[in-house]
């Protein structure tokens, strides 16, 4: 391919979260607690983005996703871990014929490209033994990640047991087809609800410190209540190493509601992705509850989050933030490097546009490739190129990439 776009049409951010001219909250851990509780009994809280309207996911990639919190009803952690465990594993080949094939491809480039650059910032002072806790690791998507990046041990937990035993079935096949005396980390796999149970009354070693904590595509679970998010974010940064990190991929609130603002109902969304909220104008600390719904995907409920309080919950864990990025933002930063470039080619990330004679476009809606007809029109670039369709980028681009790191 000549050369790689992404969708140009879809709104950007106008402002960081620096430029905002909002009121940020900077609550103390009782205020969340006060402001959560009386949220529950009013609904009176609105979230900050609201005052400007042009202010400014789940999980896309199905097959190896962690297992979401959903709020079913019973008790709630049974039938979560009861839904997910009776989830069946997609194929390689339905994989291919998805309508989000390139969606998640897309999302997994996104995680391997966050992975790898902050495992080299934790190599620049450590070169052996890196540990890794893998927060909501589903079926062990990241698996690979961790081999390829020559870490020591790894710590998966997920709520779903039958996910966790899927997870360390990979693991076990990677050990089988690795090369003799080939380097493969040790692992270790918890079945927990993160959002609920410490962590650290589970792991083999009561000792454990870890250098980066990855939770991709789940912390937002968490902020059903603050007593939820405060133990998720507990477990990702209590036993961070001075200097370790927590990274991570989680719906930007301040998109969701923009969008959801900018719409005439109280949903948005286009053929691959819906989200509906039960109605616009309120948008409580925590428990703000939507609907997600993406192409091929039963219906999740998630939880907005209202990512500058997430920073300051964070501070109670000497964390601090230190990189935040939109995926339309993180994209175009990093696929200017040539190593990533070809990474999002090898991963089939981006669809050939137009197709060749011996394949079709995953989307039959000529709108949704305007982007790069308009591109090869109007610039030196020759076809093919790389891009996704419109549809898959307004669903990819509600999401954010972030790290903190501990400090003491």
């Amino acid at each position: 391919m000549d050369s790689l776009v992404s969708n140009e049409e879809v709104a950007t951010e106008k402002k960081s979260f620096e430029e905002e001219k909002e009121t940020v909250c900077r609550p103390t851990e009782e205020d969340c607690k006060e402001k959560s509780s009386s949220e529950e009994k009013n609904g009176a809280s609105r979230m900050s983005s609201q005052t400007d309207s042009t202010s400014r996911k789940r999980n896309l990639e199905t097959d190896d996703s962690p297992t979401k919190y959903l709020k079913l009803e019973g008790n709630h952690g049974d039938n979560v871990a009861r839904h997910y465990n009776d989830l069946k594993e997609s194929g390689l080949e339905k994989r291919s014929q998805s309508r989000i094939f390139f969606l998640r491809n897309f999302n997994n480039w996104m995680k391997s490209v966050l992975i790898g650059e902050f495992l080299d910032k934790v190599r620049e002072t450590k070169k052996e033994d890196i540990t890794v806790l893998d927060l909501g690791c589903g079926k062990g998507g990241d698996l690979l990640k961790w081999k390829k990046g020559k870490i020591g041990k790894l710590v998966c937990t997920d709520l779903a047991d039958v996910s966790i035993q899927q997870c360390q079935q990979r693991y076990n096949d990677m050990k089988s087809r690795s090369r003799y005396n080939e380097h493969i980390f040790s692992a270790e796999f918890i079945t927990a609800d993160s959002t609920k149970e410490l962590l650290t009354d589970k792991y083999s070693d009561p000792r454990i410190s870890f250098d980066i904590c990855s939770c991709q595509f789940v912390y937002h679970y968490s902020f059903e209540t603050y007593e939820q998010a405060d133990m998720m974010l507990r477990n990702a940064c209590e036993r961070l190493c001075p200097g370790g990190y927590f990274i991570g991929t989680t719906p930007n609130g301040f998109e969701i509601v923009k969008r959801l603002e900018a719409s005439d109902t109280d949903s948005f969304g286009n053929e691959v992705y819906t989200v509906m909220f039960q109605k616009k104008g309120e948008y409580p600390l925590f428990g703000c509850k939507y609907d997600f719904n993406l192409e091929e995907v039963v219906n999740v409920p998630e939880f907005l989050v209202y990512f500058p309080l997430l920073v300051e919950m964070a501070k109670k864990y000497q964390m601090k933030l230190v990189y935040k990025k939109t995926f339309r933002e993180f994209f175009e930063e990093k696929i200017k490097n040539e190593e990533h470039k070809l990474l999002i080619k090898r991963m089939q990330a981006l669809e050939q546009y137009p197709a060749d004679e011996n394949s079709k476009l995953v989307s039959e809606n000529e709108d949704d490739y305007k982007h790069v007809k308009e591109r090869l029109k109007n610039s030196q670039s020759k076809a093919p190129l790389g891009t996704l369709s419109k549809s898959e980028w307004e669903a990819a681009s509600i999401y954010l990439v972030f790290a903190f790191e501990k400090h003491l």
